[in-house]
């Protein structure tokens, strides 16, 4: 008789301990809204949700890394825009020059302007965010563009980067972003490229650095009609009217191009939320909780823990009865 009492105790208080403890990680259920808070409450799910968390991570790298890059083209953008601005103020200016009613002061005025969208042009070609320069490419701790205090125009050589009235201090290398597994696509333009007209660089050999054939340099075409206008020179002025035209077409190129990549990265960049959204959904069936679901298990067994509790008290009153 002893033994039977001893071995219903001991099943009453491992059905308690059972109820107790399923009550519990029922209510962690409620609190959290998660089915999965510990490696045994799912074991076979522990290895699919450490993948998936895996690849959310990765994709979140993708993600925020493109978003910057996009932040990055965007202002960009805005700077070769006002690019296309000087590039046509400067046309207008070359024109009015042309006007052969002009006195010399006249022209003084219309070089003096050209003068300050030289350095307006220059002030582009150096801007920076969050402290990086857009233009130098690899070398965006160095101010990519300064004036040549050695310049002389008698002296200007094409084909020798040491005689333009302008230096480069950066390189030829644009920066890439990978949007996809295998796919990199350039994220800036360089300043040798859309400002000097050349895709190559080399900084030891100036002689090394001529603009490329049909293209331009924006420094040089703003400074020779300048000079053309100071020297009045119709001639000059004329081909400095073409030349401007021609840096104009080549920014706009530029920044058709910069606008194409940045659209590849907006597509890589949605598609890559798609999947992030498609993997949290993945992701919630292992760990999320239903609520509704988990309120009436949880009052089921609140239930079953208070019917289990009255049967362990009555059968402690019939043992003792049995004494009297």
């Amino acid at each position: 008789m002893k033994a039977t009492q001893a071995t219903t105790y001991r099943m009453l208080g491992s059905r308690l301990d059972d109820i107790s403890r399923q009550l519990e990680d029922m209510r962690l259920m409620g609190t959290t809204n998660k089915k999965l808070n510990r490696p045994s409450d799912n074991p076979s799910a522990v290895g699919p949700v450490f993948n998936i968390r895996q690849q959310l991570a990765h994709v979140d790298r993708y993600v925020d890394t493109m978003g910057k890059s996009l932040d990055t083209m965007q202002a960009t953008d805005s700077h070769l825009d006002h690019v296309e601005n000087i590039m046509q103020q400067a046309k207008e200016i070359v024109t009015n020059a042309l006007n052969g009613a002009l006195n010399e002061e006249d022209r003084t005025v219309l070089a003096d302007s050209l003068a300050n969208l030289r350095k307006e042009l220059l002030a582009t070609a150096n801007s920076s965010i969050n402290g990086r320069y857009l233009f130098a490419g690899y070398q965006e701790n160095t101010v990519p563009f300064a004036e040549n205090p050695a310049y002389d125009p008698l002296l200007f050589n094409a084909d020798d980067s040491s005689t333009w009235p302008y230096l480069y201090q950066g390189d030829a290398h644009a920066t890439t972003l990978e949007i996809t597994p295998g796919e990199t696509i350039p994220i800036n333009l360089t300043g040798s490229n859309l400002f000097f007209g050349t895709t190559s660089w080399d900084p030891a050999d100036p002689t090394q650095n001529a603009t490329e054939p049909g293209r331009y340099n924006l420094f040089v075409t703003l400074t020779r009609a300048e000079e053309a206008i100071r020297a009045n020179s119709s001639d000059d002025m004329q081909a400095g009217l073409a030349d401007l035209e021609g840096a104009a077409q080549q920014n706009r190129q530029l920044r058709a191009q910069l606008g194409n990549r940045a659209a590849r990265v907006e597509t890589a960049m949605a598609h890559q939320e798609e999947t992030r959204v498609d993997l949290q959904q993945i992701l919630s069936r292992y760990e999320d909780a239903d609520i509704f679901e988990t309120f009436t298990a949880i009052m089921e067994q609140e239930t079953a823990l208070q019917a289990a509790l009255s049967i362990t008290s009555k059968v402690s009153q019939l043992s003792i009865l049995n004494y009297l």
